[in-house]
């Protein structure tokens, strides 16, 4: 064997382990194919059919507030923790009662007061729970129906296709119920 094909044999060796050590290492390691987003399944805005469920998050009575809502894609009962996890929506509870909704988004502020005229200076610290003058409200929405309180916490209710669910602030008495 020459100089010249032992050369060649090792560099052909060399790149054989190469790709077999490429190899190795994608199979190895995790896949990182980007998966399926929900930004496939949860679209702004209503819900148009009965092929989802829609959710609304309506803050406006507060400084800076907004409403907004989006549609979630599904066949069938739906969590809403999972419904408001694939919208982006953060709930946080009191330190007293953790699965009262105090905040929603980060709203109402920690650090301003929530503009009552029954408590002007009122800040709502999420300790305990929120006064009958400013509070968050979960509703439910059956298709076809009313607006009305959910009967059971965002924990442990499931949505159907069609139906809505409404998270709403209501300062001062205003607004009373959802308006979509």
């Amino acid at each position: 064997m020459t100089v010249k094909t032992r050369l060649f044999a090792l560099a052909s060796a060399a790149a054989l382990v190469a790709s077999l050590a490429a190899c190795t290492a994608t199979s190895n390691t995790p896949d990182t194919t980007p998966s399926p987003t929900t930004a496939s399944v949860v679209a702004e805005g209503a819900c148009t059919d009965d092929t989802g469920v829609t959710l609304s998050v309506d803050s406006s009575a507060l400084e800076g507030g907004s409403t907004q809502e989006w549609c979630r894609t599904t066949d069938g009962p739906l969590a809403v923790t999972d419904l408001l996890e694939d919208a982006g929506v953060t709930l946080q509870g009191s330190t007293e009662f953790p699965d009262f909704i105090c905040r929603v988004n980060g709203l109402p502020s920690d650090d301003a007061p929530l503009g009552s005229t029954e408590d002007p200076d009122y800040v709502e610290t999420c300790e305990t729970s929120s006064p009958a003058f400013g509070y968050w409200a979960l509703w439910v929405k059956p298709a076809g129906g009313d607006w009305g309180y959910a009967q059971e916490g965002a924990e442990t209710l499931t949505a159907q296709p069609g139906e809505s669910i409404g998270l709403l602030f209501t300062l001062d008495g205003a607004p009373a119920a959802p308006t979509s």
